[in-house]
């Protein structure tokens, strides 16, 4: 049986909601192949009351015929009850429920949730029927909604105004795997590769079990990459467009919004995205919500602005090297990634890539640099006018009067730091200072693979955080 990698806290939840003292309504969402499915079922063994999953593109009737199977599979009937809507079906549910005997609770476990809400279904009525009229007055229901969809988890649960408002007992949200679990998961897998390999891993897949498990280690990480995209029968050649149509209702507008993103890697205010998109107002909001909800984007707040300075980003890995070396290849035999992974194009975008990595870890950051238990603010900062343009994509402020000024490169070796690049740190700083206005102590803080290699133009640095740092388990 495949080890569960990280998720312990996610597993401890579920684990308090099914022995807590009342029903529990869960409800547990993340982005396609994060792995919701396989947590719920090694957490609870597959020991459920009932289980139903829901069908991609389905009609209410294939939903609802699906639905009638699962009750006669765990009611040990001989026939197919005939339910002709949901809520005959969430009655049948709960006649199927009233009969079970275990020992803890009726675990009811319904997976991708978001598809079986179908076109004037009533689905979401028949569930707040149920929920609210039946299982919520007892005490052994443990009541699990799980589903890709976030746009329609959120708004159809969390922020529910009718009879689901307020009802929903626990959320658990699944994200990506980060540096420390990917290397679990992979090292579970009997891969030897080292952390400066694995990182390059994680540049190009991102923290996703269901892409990891793709992964050969037996092989080099360029010939994964060569079978996983750019042969001719590529397992993940069309999984971006198929990952946004799961996920998204429009999917286009919202491909729009992350293809800008990708194409501006020192990110987007809202007005830019507006006037490049020609929309705004509250489509756009909820769509960069939706990115947001889904890690597929972050906003990051500029020092010393509100709100209306939100710098947004681009975080999702798989995204971003879809764009920028997987779109518009055509599959072939000959290795291609092969070849294009020793290239100054790649190393280039590595560099860049590995901001990203970075910003993924701050806390792993913060805590390398001893001050986990001090108030801080994450930010960027972009200089203003026209002369001395300057643009730091990482700040961490303390509260105590001191802000370091993160500078991240990614390297085989240890960085040398030259003449001329020490002036440009120490330039920046200064119109860094003279901008802000601020009277705060500047730190110059190194984000590296292997450190800075000691040289006479070292004193610059003042603090580091090398690769193995960011792989800290928190």
């Amino acid at each position: 049986m495949e080890q569960l990698i990280g998720r312990k806290r996610e597993t401890e939840e579920l684990m308090r909601c099914y022995h807590s003292e009342r029903s529990e309504f869960v409800i547990l969402y993340g982005r396609r192949r994060i792995g919701k499915t396989f947590l719920v079922n090694r957490t609870f063994a597959g020991n459920f009351a009932f289980q139903f999953t829901g069908s991609h593109q389905s009609s209410q009737e294939r939903q609802l015929e699906m639905f009638s199977n699962a009750l006669r599979e765990y009611g040990g009937m001989g026939f197919r009850p005939v339910v002709d809507n949901w809520h005959h079906a969430f009655d049948a549910l709960r006649d199927l429920l009233r009969r079970k005997r275990t020992k803890g609770k009726k675990v009811v476990f319904f997976d991708e949730m978001p598809w079986i809400d179908t076109y004037g279904s009533e689905f979401v009525a028949a569930l707040e029927d149920f929920w609210n009229t039946w299982a919520a007055q007892r005490d052994d229901i443990c009541f699990l909604a799980c589903g890709s969809a976030t746009s329609w988890m959120v708004d159809k649960l969390v922020e529910n105004q009718g009879g689901l408002h307020g009802r929903i007992t626990s959320r658990i949200y699944l994200r990506p795997f980060n540096l420390d679990e990917t290397e679990q998961y992979l090292r579970s897998h009997g891969c030897a590769w080292g952390r400066y390999t694995i990182t390059q891993c994680y540049m190009y897949l991102g923290g996703v079990p269901y892409y990891l498990s793709l992964l050969d280690c037996k092989r080099e990480l360029s010939a994964n990459i060569d079978v996983l995209f750019f042969s001719t029968s590529a397992r993940l050649a069309g999984e971006f467009h198929e990952l946004f149509n799961v996920l998204f209702k429009d999917a286009d507008s919202y491909i729009e919004i992350v293809r800008l993103l990708a194409a501006h890697r020192e990110g987007m205010t809202r007005q830019q995205l507006a006037d490049a998109t020609g929309g705004g107002g509250g489509s756009l909001t909820r769509r960069i919500e939706n990115l947001e909800r889904c890690d597929f984007i972050t906003g990051q707040q500029q020092i010393g602005k509100k709100k209306k300075g939100i710098i947004y980003c681009l975080s999702d890995f798989f995204t971003l090297f879809h764009f920028r070396f997987v779109e518009g290849v055509k599959r072939r035999d000959r290795p291609y990634w092969l070849l294009m992974a020793e290239s100054r194009e790649v190393a280039v975008w590595q560099g860049l890539t590995f901001e990203m990595v970075a910003m993924a870890h701050v806390e792993q950051v913060i805590r390398q640099l001893g001050i986990s238990g001090v108030m801080t603010n994450v930010c960027s900062w972009r200089s203003t006018g026209t002369d001395n343009k300057a643009q730091i994509d990482l700040l961490i402020e303390r509260q105590d009067n001191y802000i370091y000024l993160c500078e991240v490169k990614f390297a085989s070796e240890p960085f040398v730091i030259s003449k001329d690049y020490e002036e440009h740190l120490m330039e920046r700083m200064a119109i860094f200072r003279e901008q802000t206005k601020t009277r705060k102590a500047l730190l110059t803080t190194f984000i590296s693979t292997y450190g800075v290699k000691p040289g006479i133009h070292t004193a610059v640095v003042q603090r580091e955080v090398l690769m193995d740092h960011l792989f800290t388990p928190l």
